[in-house]
Order: C-alpha cells, then structure tokens, then sequence
C-alpha cells in the first residue's frame, strides 16, 4: 500500500532535529510509529472507528495531549511530550511554519527490558512479576475515581460490554470459535453477572472503580531501571475506567497465554496481598475470561481484513483461537495446561510441526530426538547411524528414553506449563502412558499423528542428511518403522503434513480449538 507524503517525510533523517541514522515505521490500525535509535514518534491516524475518532487535526492534538497526561502516570521519564509537524517548505518536525499534525514523543526503550520478550528468553523472574504487581497495586491504589467513573463498574455498564463483545462476534462461530465455545462463555458470563450482582455493587461502593491503564500486558511493560508500564488507552474512557482487577486480570491472562501460569498465581497472590483485596480474588477469572473474549474478537477482525497479508492472517488465526480457548477454561473452572502428543513415522513432518506450534502457542516442545543423545552423553548433532533397534535405538534405551520424555512433561505440567511431546510413539503403550501422566497432572490431551507419502518422506530423509539435524532416521529406518507399526488407538487428528508449515498449525489449532 502507497504511504501519505506526511509519512514518506518522516522517512526523512533530515526532517527530524536529532538528524537519526535511521528510521522504522510500524503501522497499528490507529497510528504511525517511527522509530529512530533514541526516540519514538507517534502519529495518529484521521480514522474513526466508533469507539474512537481522530478525524480532524484538534481532536488528534487533543488525544496527543491525552496520551502524554495519562501515562506519565506510569511512564513519566518516557513521554517527553507532543510535538508540532510543521511544513514550510518541507515537513519539520518541532519546526517554524504552519502545524499539519501532532506527534507524541517518547524515549525509546531497549527491546530486551520488554516483559514480552523477557518471558520469550526466559530471564523474566518470579522477583519480577511481584515488582510488576506491587507498582500496578501501588497505581490503582492511588487512582482516581469519582461518581462518574464509578458508574462504569455497575453490572448494566459492563453486562452491556459483555453483550457487545458476543454481538459482535456472533459471525464467527464456526470460523474461528466454535458454537460449543461461544455458548459456554456467552452462559457463564450473564450467569456470573446475574448471580453477583451484589458484588459488583460492592465494588462501586468501596471505590475499587478507578480510571486505569486499560492494556496493561506483556507487551507494555518494560523491566529496566525501575517498572515502567507505557501504552494506556487514551481514546475512550470506557476502556480505561474500570475496576482495578480488569486491569490486572489482562496482564495475568497475557501471562497465562505465553504459558506462564505459574508466573500469573505469583502476580496474582502478590497484586490481591499488596492492596489486601480479598473480594477482588473472585472475580478474577471473569475478567480474565472477558479480556481473553476482547483479544480473540479483536484478532478475529483482523483475519477478516481484506489488506492483512497472509502470513499475518494465519499468525491471527492462531492468536484469535488460543485466546478463546482460554476464555473457554476460565468459565469452565480455570486455567489448565495441556500435553500436546505429536506422533508419526520417522520423516513424516512431526518435529517442523511442533517446533512452529510450540512457537504459536508458546509451548515448551520435548523432542525424543534431543533426549535420546542427551541420555547417550552425545552431542545432539553427532550422528549415529545404526542398524534398527541398535546401539542407542534399542528397546531397552528406547523404554529409557519414553520414560524420561513423559516425566519431564509432567513435571513441566505440575508446574502449570503446556508442553509437545516430539516422537515416533511406534509402541502406543507410551502414548498410554502420556495420557495417564496428562490425566494425573490435570491437563487437555491431544494426540497429532503426522502422515506423508513415500516420495515426500524420502525427499525429507535425504535433506535432513545434508542439513544437520538431530534425527538419526534414513530411508531403511522408515521402511522397517512401517511395517511394523499398529494403529492408535485414542482419538487423534491425522494430519497429511505436506503443505507449508503455518497452514498446518493452522488446521491442528482449529482442530483441537
């Protein structure tokens, strides 16, 4: 899509007083994003979408101004103000001449502070999200409320939140959420709010309606050199006015998404002991139901947006069906994880499969491949190409290998964290004991087998030789796995895995979800 000349302008190192090395654009539904070594700018779009409008350049300098005044709440030593864009014989930014719109000016901050990214590298600690729970609790603590924000906390005001948000995404059902989904999260919802109506009254009347941040999640919280929490809602105080545990229940549902329950129950017993919140505990997984319905119904529009490229539509595919799964659990008891079991033939596609639904579904991916030479004392690219059922591939080894498989998926599971098991399971007595250990630990239980004809698998096999992989399989190792194998018994989904990988997770998550 052609940019406005605006943008194209601010491309421009020149037009910009720091005179930056270089600049990156990131685009939003609402806003321009440019990016330079040290600042951010933001512009906003002359868009109206209903729940907001930033049509004319004064209500643009009005939500600049906003956006500045609301999160130096959280975030003083980050927005250093607006900016004027000028032209006079050229665009300026902080220039002389007639003002053609508003920028909001912002430190920008190292990509590695970000929680998001923390949790990806795993270096975020439980020390951090009880630092994280203490400055929101300390916030709302101190927030602002009066009987105008408090009439948001009423059961009518958010039972007409809930009703737009299943209105809205009613075309869905049997796209990207199922009737089973939709109905089960539609009937605890008015169920929860009919039946408490007592309690969110309760609320208003002891001031725990407050204006909030509005999108407190991983993505808007950088751990540096104090907390910093960036990013509120500026544009609709129907969004930021709110009770304070719909604030904190989006991030602690976020943590959830990226697999981090057990990083949520810290946030959690360390937000509700710090402001000493005892009611607020139970409404928690309600607005983490109703947060995660906002996540997949906005990820939902944008699988329907004509201009979304392809790899972004699946990527929203696979967000939009994760987070209704999970507003699913959150009114059907709570949060469960769930062992992923990916099966098949040497050759047949399974640990490309995992590796990118692990990726999607931020999931901890075990792979039999890698336990096995780390069992042997080998190192996992150093080849051992032994005859079938020799050397490290003896039953007796193999028993040894299954066993230390499904024992770290149950420890990892007993910690609350979603896992795919990565092999063969030609004996189906481990698939047996897999869904015992998931039964065991509480979890969902799936079962993928990988399929693939002859001259694929045999394609595969030869680049995997030359691409130094951890598999050991050839071509006479399939052959013999073949013949021997039975088949599976438990309900699973067999998945032909030819076809580019993304389209594949797709189909396995609409499957499963």
């Amino acid at each position: 899509m052609s940019l406005p000349d605006l943008v194209k302008a601010l491309l421009k190192p020149d037009t910009y007083p720091e005179k930056p090395e270089r600049i990156e654009l990131i685009q939003t539904h609402i806003s321009f994003i440019f990016l330079t070594p040290e600042y951010v700018y933001k512009v906003k779009k002359p868009v109206d979408f209903g729940f907001l409008d930033f049509t004319t350049l004064e209500k643009r300098a009005f939500y600049c101004k906003e956006e500045v005044r609301l999160n130096r709440r959280l975030a003083p030593s980050v927005y250093l103000g607006v900016v004027e864009i000028t032209s006079n014989g050229g665009i300026r930014v902080g220039g002389r001449g007639r003002v053609v719109e508003y920028a909001v000016k912002m430190r920008r901050l190292r990509d590695e502070t970000i929680l998001k990214e923390m949790i990806k590298n795993n270096t975020v600690t439980e020390d951090t999200i009880r630092r994280i729970a203490r400055r929101i609790a300390h916030f709302h603590r101190h927030g602002e409320t009066n009987p105008r924000i408090s009439a948001f906390g009423t059961p009518e005001i958010i039972r007409k939140n809930t009703e737009e948000n299943f209105h809205q995404t009613m075309s869905f059902i049997g796209r990207t959420i199922s009737d089973r989904y939709y109905t089960t999260i539609k009937n605890y919802t008015d169920t929860f709010l009919r039946e408490n109506e007592g309690l969110f009254a309760k609320r208003v009347d002891e001031g725990f309606i407050k204006d909030c941040h509005g999108d407190i999640h991983s993505d808007h919280i950088s751990v540096d050199d104090g907390i910093i929490i960036f990013d509120c809602i500026e544009f609709n105080e129907r969004f930021r006015y709110s009770d304070t545990v719909s604030d904190i229940a989006f991030l602690s549902m976020d943590l959830d998404y990226y697999n981090r329950d057990d990083l949520s129950g810290v946030l959690e017993e360390e937000y509700f002991s710090t402001l000493n919140d005892r009611d607020g505990r139970g409404l928690s997984d309600f607005y983490k139901c109703y947060r995660a319905y906002v996540r997949g119904k906005v990820d939902g529009f944008k699988v329907d947006e004509a201009e979304v490229p392809d790899g972004e539509r699946k990527r929203a595919i696979v967000s939009c069906r994760f987070h209704f799964h999970l507003a699913y659990l959150y009114a059907t008891g709570g949060f469960r994880p769930m062992l992923i079991v990916v099966s098949g033939l040497s050759g047949t596609g399974k640990t490309t499969l995992s590796q990118r639904l692990a990726q999607y579904g931020n999931m901890v991916h075990i792979s039999s491949d890698t336990v096995r030479k780390e069992l042997a004392g080998i190192q996992p690219l150093e080849h051992r190409f032994e005859g079938y059922k020799k050397g490290i591939y003896t039953d007796e080894f193999t028993e040894r290998t299954y066993k230390t498989l499904i024992n770290r998926a149950g420890e990892l599971l007993g910690k609350r964290r979603s896992v795919i098991l990565d092999a063969t399971f030609l004996e189906r007595k481990y698939l047996s004991e897999a869904k015992r250990e998931a039964e065991r630990r509480g979890a969902l239980f799936h079962i993928i087998e990988c399929t693939a004809d002859d001259d694929t698998v045999r394609a595969r096999l030869i680049s995997r030789l030359e691409d130094r992989t951890v598999s050991d399989a050839r071509w006479e190792i399939y052959t013999r796995q073949k013949a021997m194998v039975l088949p599976i018994e438990e309900p699973h989904l067999l998945l032909d895995t030819r076809g580019e990988v993304d389209g594949l997770v797709v189909r396995v998550v609409e499957r499963i979800f």
